[in-house]
């Protein structure tokens, strides 16, 4: 990369002055070579506006990047050492550096079950950070074990906030693939490039994701949206943001988590209500593996609740679902859950009918919340603001329904409510639910910043918190590219 090109890359992308002062140091240390180049790669989180939880039933959802981002410097090795540096990660008491071998991946020239590298990182819970990282680089090496000859000195640095509902993970997952597979020579981008890193974040953390996280920080751009169908992976053309409205996260400081009991219960309870469904039409569920992850398909409404209307699930099966059910008597019911990635626990007493009834009427609000907010700003107007604020609201209220939401976050939708004269329009609970990070829009007005501060300052009051504030956005994994380092 010349000096030009960089120069131009920090007018952009600020935080890379700071990345690229902390790599000259690392050369300087020795833990990267003097005399080879450095592969790099910027991904940022993501902010989920619309769409949250319908990913993985199929509906339409309208995600934006953040400031906040990943990066990751990577140079190839000449022997199979795979040496990894996180220093923030010390912080939080875990091992900053991790150290091991292609061949700890390999048995017999064959790459290892993935049982048994899934068991092998998380033997240690001090590691346990880089499984990403490791997933990354498993996958290249079982899809493209003829180039993943050699190891890599990999680090990395992120100001993307941890379990605060804004992607850190997916973040973590695309930047070192993206690069990896460039300095092995294999070209990813795109939905592909999702797919993959979806793959790791099921098959190495065991975690029910869709695939929204991955796609949004791969194809995003500054100040635009990224619509997608999940259907499984059908995006649309970019939308940009209007030029009246801003959109503002604020963290309501209580941790959020993909892999945390409420969401497991909320996804399994939302395929226990497809389940009961395909009995009240007497369909039989196939599963099909044909495609990156299994599922369960039908000849109606092909495995997702998505494909049924409102008005639909009103009339024919809203009231014929049950309200909540224990997960001992839904077994005793059904046979087979419709879901390759939850359990349905005994205990648990699941929310059946709002987790169903969100599915459907969620992709409904996307898909209006989609077409008004895609006219050009002057035909955005105090209707259409208004329109665009109450779908917001009733997104909040259904995730509630779902089992996801929390006092917190419930406080921060109700302190936006009160500045609606003021500029707020809208607010909802983002991402995975059960806390995390609340979305708010508003005009792009200094009356509205000053609403959305006293809404910050009425929230930390309340909760005796200093909330994080997301604004802005960034160049997805994609448009920045893999560029080459060279001292």
């Amino acid at each position: 990369m010349t000096e030009i090109v960089f120069n131009s890359l920090i007018k952009k992308y600020p935080d890379l002055l700071r990345f690229n002062h902390n790599v000259q140091n690392l050369i300087d240390s020795g833990y990267f070579a003097k005399d080879k180049g450095i592969f790099i790669n910027r991904t940022p989180g993501r902010l989920d506006l619309m769409g949250g939880n319908d990913d993985y039933t199929g509906g339409l959802v309208f995600e934006k990047t953040i400031q906040e981002a990943t990066l990751v410097a990577i140079q190839p090795r000449q022997d199979q050492m795979i040496c990894i540096y996180n220093p923030a990660v010390r912080n939080l008491g875990w091992n900053d550096r991790i150290e091991f071998t292609l061949e700890d991946l390999i048995e017999n020239k064959k790459v290892k079950p993935l049982n048994n590298v899934r068991d092998w990182i998380n033997a240690d819970p001090l590691k346990a950070w880089c499984a990403y990282i490791l997933g990354d680089l498993y996958y290249l090496l079982l899809h493209f074990q003829e180039k993943v000859t050699y190891g890599f000195s990999l680090y990395l640095e992120s100001d993307v906030p941890l379990g605060k509902g804004v992607s850190s993970s997916a973040a973590l997952e695309v930047a070192p693939m993206k690069t990896l597979a460039a300095m092995y020579g294999i070209k990813v981008e795109g939905i592909e490039l999702a797919s993959w890193t979806q793959w790791v974040e099921i098959a190495l953390t065991q975690s029910a994701c869709g695939i929204m996280d991955q796609l949004t920080v791969v194809m995003g751009d500054e100040d635009y949206f990224v619509p997608m169908l999940c259907q499984p992976c059908q995006p649309r053309p970019l939308v940009k943001l209007p030029e009246n409205l801003f959109v503002w996260g604020i963290d309501s400081g209580i941790r959020h988590a993909v892999s945390g009991i409420e969401y497991e219960a909320a996804r399994a309870a939302t395929f226990m209500g497809y389940r009961y469904l395909c009995g009240f039409e007497n369909l039989n569920p196939i599963l099909d593996e044909s495609g990156a992850l299994p599922r369960w398909i039908d000849d109606k409404w092909q495995g997702y609740l998505a494909n049924i209307s409102p008005s639909t699930f009103q009339e024919n099966y809203e009231k014929r679902l049950p309200e909540q059910e224990l997960g001992a008597d839904f077994n005793k019911r059904f046979s087979i859950h419709l879901d390759p990635f939850t359990p349905v626990r005994p205990d648990v007493l699941y929310p059946v009918r709002g987790a169903t009834r969100y599915a459907v009427e969620e992709n409904w609000r996307v898909n209006n919340f989609f077409s008004l907010i895609s006219k050009p700003s002057s035909l955005v107007d105090e209707t259409t603001g208004f329109l665009l604020g109450e779908l917001m609201y009733q997104s909040h209220i259904g995730y509630t329904e779902c089992g996801l939401g929390s006092e917190a976050t419930d406080k921060i939708v109700s302190l936006v409510r009160k500045e609606n004269k003021s500029g707020l329009l809208g607010a909802k609970i983002t991402g995975g639910g059960a806390g995390g990070t609340v979305a708010v829009l508003g005009w792009n007005t200094k009356e509205a910043q000053s609403a959305f501060d006293r809404v910050v300052n009425a929230y930390r009051n309340w909760s005796g918190i200093e909330p994080y504030i997301f604004k802005g956005s960034s160049a997805g994994c994609d448009i920045f590219g893999v560029h080459y380092l060279f001292k």
